[in-house]
């Protein structure tokens, strides 16, 4: 069975325990505590390949980003997640992605980018669109995700199939634009 070192990066309060507490346990934490770092296993099925995900939830908040390049140096694949009713959110997610490509110094880093909090639709600051564009310009899938459990499991699928991808010689391009899940 293939193990995989997932990390769940992204700003304060954008769900990223939610995310990982969801697809680990099957259950929406409401409260809200401020992460440092949590671990977690789980095993799943991806394609007819058994795999265990070693996700690495990681602190939202800039006082532990200095952690930051060690999580990324142990890290196979990346889930980017910002709350796509905080614009800033949005913004603070590509210099997290320029850390991981200068700290593996290679391009095609296993990533996925997903835009949380779905289901709080009319408060939205930052459109599909938008998320769409920058995954695009990256070369990286993108998905949008809610409480509501909406795409959840699939994201983590997803980013196995990502370092699958991304861990076969003689690849010219793990991630393409026709690869996106919308």
């Amino acid at each position: 069975m293939r193990e995989y070192k997932v990390v769940v990066l992204g700003s304060g309060g954008v769900g990223k325990s939610a995310l990982t507490v969801q697809f680990v346990t099957g259950t929406f934490i409401e409260k809200y505590d401020p992460t440092i770092e949590d671990f977690y296993r789980k095993e799943i099925e991806v394609d007819s390949s058994p795999s265990v995900l070693e996700i690495l939830d990681t602190a939202g908040t800039e006082q532990f980003a200095s952690m930051r390049d060690l999580y990324i140096k142990n890290g196979q694949g990346f889930i980017l997640v910002y709350s796509l009713v905080n614009q800033q959110s949005f913004q603070d997610i590509k210099p997290m992605r320029d850390q991981i490509i200068r700290v593996k110094r290679y391009e095609k880093v296993p990533v996925i980018l997903v835009g949380n909090k779905v289901d709080l639709e009319s408060e939205r600051e930052v459109s599909s669109n938008e998320g769409r564009a920058l995954a695009e310009e990256w070369g990286c899938p993108f998905m949008e995700t809610a409480k509501s459990k909406t795409m959840v499991d699939e994201l983590f699928a997803e980013i196995v199939r990502q370092m699958n991808y991304a861990a076969q010689p003689d690849k010219d391009d793990p991630c393409c634009s026709a690869c996106n899940i919308q």
